[in-house]
């Protein structure tokens, strides 16, 4: 005999199927394609079109949306509250495609209006991830293939987890793992989500592509980005409350084939703590860089491309040179971490405060160590070389290849040798390598192969720095391997370091920039004699003392 229970759901879907058959049969009648609404996917931004009190009394669901475009199921054409609506849609310019529903179709739409009503309930801009949910997170991920299973399992469970607990669980593990970025690329059949850990891109799991358009327009809601734009780019920011400490995130949303591809930076202040002595330098570089960063004028550039490190080595500058005595300010594109006892100012071109602009409001705040996040034109460079001349310390960036490429860019921006010269102390080039994780590397004999890489690169290292590095045994330098264990969810790879060339512009350089506006390679020649590194003999001692690989060193220099 069945109990209570089991009958009472068998009727409930004897009702079910009767309903949806008469809304067939309704559907043939009125010539208005019939739909299932527990079959498709209701977006919530598109349900917000129309208030829940609106939409009951007009048996009205609005389901999907693109723009002004616009899919929404009624139960029946007749109805003067339905026909009210219709019009009053056509008339705010919504192009409409309707569908004819049944009623308990309807029903399980309009429960979508309870979680409308928390997403808007949430303080725009935060979402509070609790630290029972970051520790939860922690202890279940203590491997990327960890974080894999627990995001599977949420993501696909949409009946037991909610949409904010899965997007909770992306951003929570990302912190767990340490990822600088999440990216999520949406593709024919699926949503690709992909961590990028020191620097690289590791494929983590897929979301469906039934549940995506929830994460997404849960991300645009707070991010304060418009929910109905599909078509254009968006970018916008977010803040993670986690153990009591805030961690910025920005988000960029950008139209493609699929969809909406999204990446979400993490910014942890974690990741840019770190100090002067622990950016990697070498020794007799980094002392060369302490003398030119606590002269009291002068321009310091740090080159590189997107991602090299460039904003943590000035943070660290800016936090070395730090002191009651001096003001500091900084004028960046956009404010990437809050620095204490500094002041910060953020370039907003919409009202006018470019960096060229800002760099003349700070001026005249009587600052005495100035950061400029990036030149990028004639007028910053002007602005920012005749700052350096007038007494102030200037740390700024340039986007080059290498540290000599550095003067040939500004004067191809526009800038007078007559002025570089004196005006620069130094140009830093860098770029980062992922680090052995200490837990798990082993050392062996270096193949025949590495050996030639390792004898081409030292073959013009200064004789300072070989007594820094291991003597071969047996005609063979000791080389690191990756292995991987837990503790760097098997990659082999925990954190980074940088990479330096640094130039010190002294009388030699001063006078081939003023004499003969010198191409890079001139100046190559010119500061080899201060025997300072180059970036691959930097990355080669790294090897060669066992903090990276060969293959890392060959993914990021160019050899």
């Amino acid at each position: 005999m069945l109990d209570d229970k089991t009958q009472s759901d068998q009727l409930d879907q004897i009702r079910e199927k009767e309903a949806e058959e008469l809304a067939q049969i309704l559907s043939t009648r009125y010539k208005i394609p019939y739909i299932d609404l527990s079959r498709v996917t209701i977006e919530l931004d598109a349900l917000a079109i129309v208030p829940e009190v609106e939409a009951k009394n007009s048996r009205v669901a609005v389901f999907q949306m693109n723009g002004k475009k616009i899919n929404l199921a009624i139960q029946s054409p007749n109805p003067e509250e339905t026909q009210n609506l219709l019009k009053k849609l056509a008339r705010d310019g919504y192009n409409q495609t309707v569908y004819l529903a049944s009623e308990t179709s309807l029903e399980k739409a309009w429960k979508r209006y309870a979680d409308l009503s928390k997403y808007k309930e949430a303080s725009k801009g935060v979402i509070d991830i609790s630290p029972e949910k970051v520790n939860e997170v922690l202890k279940s991920s203590k491997t990327l293939a960890d974080l894999t299973n627990l995001i599977n399992l949420a993501s696909t469970d949409t009946k037991g987890r909610k949409v904010t607990e899965l997007l909770e669980i992306i951003l929570a593990g990302g912190i767990a793992v340490g990822a600088s970025d999440i990216h999520i690329e949406p593709e024919e059949t699926k949503v690709r989500l992909r961590y990028r850990l020191d620097g690289v891109l590791h494929d983590t799991s897929n979301i469906s592509r039934e549940i995506y358009p929830l994460v997404l327009s849960r991300l645009k809601l707070i991010s304060g980005l418009k929910l109905n734009l599909r078509e254009s780019a968006q970018d916008g920011r977010f803040s993670i409350k986690a153990n009591d400490i805030e961690i910025e995130v920005r988000s960029s949303i950008i139209p493609e084939s699929y969809g909406e591809s999204v990446v979400l930076r993490i910014l942890d202040p974690k990741s840019i703590s770190v100090s002067f002595e622990d950016l990697g330098m070498e020794e007799n570089v980094r002392n060369a860089v302490l003398k030119e960063i606590t002269r009291p004028n002068g321009m310091i550039l740090t080159t590189g491309p997107t991602g090299s490190g460039k904003t943590t080595t000035l943070y660290a500058f800016l936090k070395k040179v730090h002191n009651t005595d001096i003001k500091i300010i900084t004028l960046e594109d956009p404010i990437e971490y809050h620095l204490d006892g500094i002041t910060q100012t953020q370039v907003n071109k919409g009202k006018n405060y470019s960096f060229a602009e800002g760099l003349r409001s700070i001026l005249r705040q009587d600052p005495d160590v100035i950061m400029v996040g990036e030149i990028r034109d004639k007028e910053t460079a002007e602005i920012a070389v005749n700052a350096s001349l007038t007494g102030h310390l200037v740390f700024s960036t340039l986007h080059t290849n290498d540290a000599a490429g550095a003067i040939p860019r500004l004067t191809d921006l526009g800038e007078k040798t007559s002025n570089l010269a004196p005006a620069l102390n130094a140009i830093i080039a860098q770029r980062l390598l992922r680090k052995l994780c200490s837990n798990c590397r082993v050392m062996q004999a270096s193949s025949e192969e590495e050996m030639a890489v390792i004898n081409k690169v030292l073959e013009k290292l200064p004789k300072k720095y070989k007594k820094n590095i291991s003597l071969p045994e047996n005609g063979n330098y000791s080389v690191p391997k990756i292995v991987g264990c837990a503790e760097c969810s098997g990659l082999g790879y925990k954190g980074r370091v940088g990479i330096y060339e640094l130039i010190v512009v002294n009388d030699d350089l001063k006078n081939i920039i003023i004499q003969e506006n010198p191409s890079a390679l001139m100046i190559k020649e010119v500061w080899r004699k201060q025997e300072m590194l180059t970036m691959q003999e930097d990355a080669i001692i790294k090897v060669l003392n066992g903090i990276t690989t060969i293959e890392e060193m060959r993914r990021v220099v160019d050899m």
